[in-house]
């Protein structure tokens, strides 16, 4: 394998391990903003999910990055119910069409 034999698999997985955290924190917030706190089934199912295809698939690099996205949707789990506080604190706008006790436009209405 090319990654091995030029000694780079280790720069190669911190790359992709970079770049699916960093793309999990806006799919974070737009989940919550979207569908609320109700998505975090969605993310443990793929957690689940990318967990097994990481078991069962041979090739090294893809099973690694298939366990950094799987547990990447587990710690979102974690991450959406922090998200919830961050829109209540208002760090974070509230959806104004989802009705949740966090959303200052029910309140005002």
């Amino acid at each position: 394998m090319i990654l091995t034999d030029y000694h780079i698999f280790g720069l190669v997985t911190g790359l992709c391990t970079f770049l699916i955290i960093g793309l999990f924190h806006p799919i974070v917030i737009k989940s919550h903003y979207y569908f609320g706190t109700g998505c975090r089934w969605w993310f443990l199912a793929a957690g689940i999910i990318f967990g097994i295809l990481s078991y069962y698939v041979d090739d090294i690099l893809l099973s690694t990055v298939f366990g950094v996205i799987a547990f990447s949707s587990f710690w979102s789990i974690k991450e959406i119910t922090e998200q919830e506080q961050r829109v209540a604190k208002g760090w974070f706008p509230a959806n104004p069409k989802r009705k949740t006790p966090g959303n200052k436009a029910e309140i005002e209405s």
